[in-house]
This record gives structure tokens, C-alpha cells and sequence, in this order.
């Protein structure tokens, strides 16, 4: 295939899957980079404008992920800018399953410049799931030494106190508890307990007892952890990531997969039914799905097979 046969087979959102046409852009990446880029750098610059299209645009997805798997800094600006638009313009453009890879995404693609990342996590117009997965990015950035543990939780420790509204989405608050904690918690304990006092944690994603086990495992044994998974990964497999999406999937894979569904409902549901107060398990690491087994963690792959974060699929029901 040619750039163009390429670009054109990537521009809109199809019912079929075009992996060949993310396979030959993996395999030509000195010639399509730049091209990838122009098209990143044109959908920030031109929501509105795309959001008008008679087919749904979606070729920024594709070069999101493909210059993610390239480790394309250049990225980095454009891809921040278009998620720190405002909730309301960017949703239609902007598929769910993105969210379950967004500070992959972001993290993979990152130049040095912390304070887009900073900036996106403090623009209140901005989506919370973008905002919540660029502060998920920042452990993930430490977890890789691009960022140092204390001055990350040094961040956190201004976000607790001043730079998050208390008053905000509750999807910030259990994200910042649960990232606080995976650094290990020891200097932020009095603001996470007081967050969990003030209600900012919703009782199904976190408790305090959880962060509680995280400081008597030791902060050697916590911090050893944070490479430990698949949801804590640069984004290496463009076409592994997208071909689980919803909209690509078969029938019979689909079904397969409600059926799994159901069975994991139906034991968290006999779960929850035998404990008046019920406690989400560690994300930290993944935990085969296996029955009468520890509880999944919320950010490992989800049971159900749909390829996202268990906290972004089948947690919240």
C-alpha cells in the first residue's frame, strides 16, 4: 500500500477492523510519521470542524496509538492539546475505549514537559477521564524513571490541598488516592485520610484500609510493583490494543465475552452480598481470573476480555 491507500484506509471509523492498513503503517513508520503528526497536530487545532464530518473521523485515534507505539515525542504537545479541550467539543470524536489507554498514550509519547500533564490535571473544563488518566501517567512516567517519585509526590501533595476541587468529579479523587498510594503513602496519609472523611472517595472504588495495607507491605515491596503490569506499559501494540474495541468486535467474540460478563457480575454480586462493607482490591498487579480467587484489581485487564482496565469496565457495572 501506498501512504495515501494507507491514510485513506485509516480516516474513518469502519465496521470492519483495518489491520492492514495498521500493519503496512507499522512497517513504513520513517515515511508515515510525519504524516501521522500533520494529522494529530490538524484534530487539535480543528475539533469543530471534524466534528462536522458526514462519517465519523477517527484517523487521531489511529495516530494517537501509532505514534504512541513509535515512542513519537513530538506528539506529546499536540495529543495534550487535544484532550485539554473542553468535555462537551471533544466527546464525540473521542471513542471510551481511549480511555482505558489514555496515560499509556500519554506517558509513551512524553518529551520531558511535566507541566502538560500538570496543566491537564488542573483544567476543570477538560474531561475527567482525561484528567484522571494524565495523573495515572504520572506514576507510570516514576514507575520508568522519567519522573522521580518525590517530586511526583510533591504534586500530589498540592493537589490534596489547594490545586483539586474538593467540590470536583469523585473519578479525580479516587484516582489521586489510588496513584498516592501506589507510590507508596507514607507523607500523604493525613490527606488521603482526610479526603476519605470529607467523602471525595467513593466507598465501591477504595477504603482506607486498602491504603493501610499498601504501608504495612513496605515501600521497597509497593514501589517494586509499579512496572508490574500490562496497564502500567508504553503502548506497544497498536494493533493488539484496538482489535479487542467494542466497535470491531464479531458476534461470536461479543458473545463470548457478555458471557463472561455475566458470570463476573453474578460473583461480585454474591460478593458484595456477604460483606456489609466491602473493599475493591489492589491494582497493582494481575490476578488471573479464577473463582474464589483474590479479587481483580482495578487496573488490571478486565475479566470480561474487552481489553480495557478493569476499573474502567466492569467495576463500575
Amino acid at each position: 500500500m501506498t501512504i495515501e491507500e494507507i491514510l485513506a484506509g485509516l480516516k474513518y471509523k469502519e465496521q470492519s477492523f483495518p489491520r492492514e492498513a495498521l500493519a503496512e503503517a507499522i512497517a513504513h513508520r520513517e515515511e508515515i510519521t510525519p504524516e501521522l503528526l500533520r494529522i494529530i497536530e490538524y484534530s487539535a487545532g480543528n475539533i469543530e470542524t471534524l466534528r462536522q464530518e458526514e462519517k465519523q473521523y477517527f484517523a487521531h485515534i489511529y495516530a494517537m496509538y501509532l505514534l504512541a507505539q513509535f515512542r513519537e515525542t513530538r506528539a506529546y504537545g499536540p495529543i495534550m492539546a487535544f484532550f485539554s479541550a473542553p468535555e462537551e467539543i471533544i466527546e464525540p470524536l473521542v471513542e471510551d475505549d481511549v480511555f482505558a489507554d489514555l496515560d499509556r498514550i500519554f506517558a509513551s509519547v512524553y518529551n520531558g514537559d511535566v507541566s502538560l500533564l500538570k496543566g491537564l490535571i488542573e483544567n476543570e473544563r477538560a474531561d475527567e477521564s482525561a484528567r484522571s488518566s494524565a495523573i495515572e501517567a504520572l506514576t507510570i512516567l516514576v514507575a520508568f524513571g522519567e519522573q522521580t517519585r518525590e517530586d511526583i509526590i510533591d504534586y500530589f501533595s498540592a493537589l490534596f490541598n489547594a490545586k483539586l476541587d474538593r467540590e470536583g468529579d469523585p473519578v479525580l479523587w479516587n484516582t489521586l488516592v489510588l496513584e498516592s498510594a501506589r507510590l507508596y503513602p507514607e507523607e500523604l496519609y493525613s490527606e488521603i485520610e482526610a479526603a476519605f472523611d470529607d467523602g471525595l472517595v467513593e466507598d465501591f472504588f477504595m477504603s482506607l484500609e486498602d491504603v493501610d495495607d499498601y504501608l504495612a507491605e513496605g515501600k521497597e515491596a509497593v514501589l517494586g510493583r509499579l512496572k508490574g503490569g500490562p496497564g502500567d506499559a508504553f503502548i506497544e501494540d497498536t494493533i493488539g490494543e484496538l482489535e479487542e474495541w467494542l466497535c470491531f468486535r464479531t458476534r461470536e467474540k461479543q458473545k463470548r465475552i457478555d458471557a463472561a460478563i455475566e458470570e463476573l457480575s453474578a460473583e461480585l454480586s454474591a460478593e458484595l452480598g456477604a460483606s456489609k462493607q466491602p473493599r475493591p482490591a489492589r491494582r497493582d498487579f494481575y490476578v488471573p481470573y479464577v473463582r474464589q480467587t483474590e479479587k481483580v484489581g482495578r487496573n488490571d485487564p478486565c475479566p470480561c476480555g474487552s481489553g480495557k482496565k478493569y476499573k474502567k469496565c466492569c467495576l463500575n457495572g
